[in-house]
């Protein structure tokens, strides 16, 4: 095994999300009270979006910072639109749609921990990296809106086509979804808004502002990201009982599909010259699942899709392989393909 893998395997965050998996498992009372795991999440986005702008305000916007966020917009909209392609032939088009955005959008939750191994290992990634991890939220929620809608006019249609045939009367209707309101929900995201106003403010201040954060957004950061973990790891462990709902085909596809996305991520960064940690920050984007912002427009957005199998699928599959073997695995490539 490489050692990166090993290194991973024993940091103590990702130590501390077993430790969650474990206490789950035998069914101890440990529990993290609501408030402070909702903390400990905007304290994440806060800190890593304020260190991204403080980035972002020393090197500027480059051409590699373009380049970057060029890529990451063009992933965010295949990916969605490969999963849809492929998941509509296992499952139903709904069902498909939900997945497929879930994919296309990114976890913060694993960019922070994949931001804490790389700069561990002295590869710290640009700022625009953070820019990337927000344009990548939405794109793939208004596709699965759009693919959703495709596919509730294609069932009217056959419907309509069954009536005729059938000589039923009557026309077929369904509730018709507000799109402002959908794309006000996906923009607007407490978590999204907090993470982009962050980036913000830490592009506006200057270095002694950034120093006076630092104890805040620097030294604490590792221990409460630990912290949260474990919290995660109690989470997954309690979803994985979800996990009956999906079905080996599905649980198969939350494995080689941040697969396939990484890989996609690894040969464009490559050929646009990036660093070895860009090069992983940008596969770790491609490679996640959104189970908080994405879960929460959809349920709304595609009421006809289960929630048990595109959240269960990102946070009970997905995350764990990420966290665990995903971002060592796709540093290791970063290394041998990276400028």
């Amino acid at each position: 095994m490489d050692l990166s893998i090993l290194g991973s395997l024993t940091d103590p965050p990702i130590l501390f999300f077993f430790l969650g998996l474990f206490v789950a498992t035998v069914r101890s009372n440990l529990e993290i009270p609501a408030p402070v795991t909702k903390f400990l999440s905007l304290y994440l986005l806060m800190a890593i979006g304020f260190k991204g702008g403080q980035a972002l305000r020393e090197t500027g916007l480059t051409g590699r910072a373009a380049a970057v966020i060029g890529i990451a917009l063009l992933l965010a909209l295949v990916i969605p639109a490969l999963g849809f392609l492929v998941l509509r032939h296992r499952v139903n088009e709904f069902d498909a749609a939900a997945i497929a955005a879930t994919y296309g959008s990114v976890s913060a939750v694993t960019f922070i921990a994949a931001t804490q191994f790389v700069t561990a290992r002295g590869e710290e990634p640009g700022g625009y990296m953070t820019v990337a991890l927000v344009l990548m939220e939405s794109p793939a929620i208004i596709m699965a809106v759009l693919l959703a809608t495709w596919a509730r006019s294609r069932q009217r249609s056959a419907q309509m086509v069954g009536d005729a045939g059938s000589g039923a009367s009557g026309t077929v209707t369904a509730a018709p979804l507000s799109m402002r309101a959908i794309l006000h929900e996906a923009f607007t995201d407490g978590a999204h808004l907090l993470l982009i106003g962050s980036l913000v403010i830490g592009t506006m201040v200057g270095a002694d502002a950034g120093e006076a954060m630092s104890p805040f957004v620097n030294d604490m950061f590792k221990g409460l990201l630990a912290f949260f973990l474990l919290e995660m790891g109690l989470l997954v462990a309690r979803q994985l009982r979800e996990v009956r709902d999906v079905g080996p085909f599905l649980i198969g596809f939350g494995i080689v599909m941040p697969l396939v996305g990484a890989s996609m991520a690894l040969a464009l960064g490559a050929l646009a010259g990036l660093p070895v940690g860009d090069l992983t920050m940008l596969a770790v984007l491609a490679a996640s699942g959104s189970y908080i912002v994405v879960p929460a427009v959809v349920r709304y957005a595609i009421p006809e899709a289960r929630p048990s199998r595109y959240f269960t699928m990102a946070l009970a599959v997905t995350f764990p392989f990420n966290i665990v073997l995903g971002i060592p695995l796709y540093y290791t490539a970063a290394q041998y393909l990276g400028a």
